[in-house]
């Protein structure tokens, strides 16, 4: 599952800017997307609106800040953005099946897991704080990925059959050569099955939600406001 967490709105939802811009139906919003208190305090901007829903500019910042954290530089508002829209559909899928979140237990183990791929404590709150990004906020996102994740996973695993072929071929065409050229010891076939019939199910599933969204989002009607004045 730390796959997914990783990668952050994860590779297997995602699919490249270009099957996006083919396929999402963005048409100019109002042009109101921010707005104040009567005290002058800034109230929540609106970034786009997907649906009957928006998503706000602080979700832009936050899920930026993350992907900061992740890659080591940041993306692109429009990268965030397509990000965002995906992770909408997902959530929207998950919530109309009743898919459960994770347990506290289960954040905090994913959590811990997420800052051990960093090269010390140190380091990962020193990118943390160069991403502009708290922990509870960091907390939240972690959950929100586990969540999504997970979900992908329960959605579409059970399609993702692999043969004994496919497994054979992966290992002679694939696992061995890249041993090979690194000059390490090549395991018997029997001794990584599960691991490349992993891979290669989580290839599947890669492919197949990738293909979901696409067609999901070619039926949404996903408004952007108008980007003048916007930093």
């Amino acid at each position: 599952m730390l796959r997914y967490l990783l990668i952050c709105a994860f590779s297997l939802v995602l699919l490249g800017p270009e099957a996006q811009s083919d396929h999402a139906q963005i048409q100019p919003a109002p042009a109101e997307t921010s707005a104040t208190s009567p005290l002058g305090q800034p109230i929540d901007g609106v970034a786009a609106r997907i649906e009957d829903d928006v998503i706000t500019e602080s979700e832009v910042r936050e899920l930026a800040a993350y992907q900061h954290l992740v890659d080591g530089k940041p993306k692109t508002r429009d990268e965030i953005l397509h990000l965002l829209f995906d992770q909408w559909m997902i959530r929207s899928e998950a919530a109309a099946t009743k898919y459960a979140q994770p347990s506290s237990a289960d954040v905090d183990r994913a959590y811990n897991e997420f800052v051990k791929q960093f090269p010390s404590v140190e380091n990962f709150k020193q990118r943390c704080a160069d991403a502009g990004l708290s922990e509870p906020a960091l907390r939240r996102m972690v959950q929100q990925q586990l969540y999504l994740a997970r979900f992908i996973d329960y959605r579409f695993r059970p399609a993702a059959q692999v043969t004994d072929q496919q497994v054979a071929a992966y290992y002679q065409n694939d696992f061995v050569p890249q041993l090979k050229e690194r000059h390490a010891d090549v395991p018997p076939l029997d001794d990584v099955d599960d691991t490349i019939r992993e891979v290669l199910i989580l290839r599947a599933i890669d492919e197949r939600s990738a293909k979901w969204l696409d067609e999901t989002r070619a039926r949404l009607k996903i408004d952007l406001p108008p980007t003048e004045g916007r930093p």
